[in-house]
């Protein structure tokens, strides 16, 4: 497999975790325990900072 098509798997994957985690997130405002929302937002912030890097290293060796 080759590094790019390898990258666009994880990259997909983590869009989804992105897109999963945005909904708790969202879900929980305002209406859950205060640390796990905390939580879910450094966890959201993360995994999209890790895709804004994925992505520039796609784009960077194609």
């Amino acid at each position: 497999m080759s590094v790019q098509s390898e990258l666009s798997t994880i990259t997909s994957t983590l869009e989804e975790l992105a897109t999963r985690l945005t909904a708790l997130v969202e879900h929980d405002e305002g209406t859950g325990d205060g640390d796990v929302y905390t939580e879910l937002v450094a966890a959201e912030r993360a995994v999209t900072t890790l895709l804004r890097r994925l992505n520039r290293v796609s784009r960077a060796i194609r």
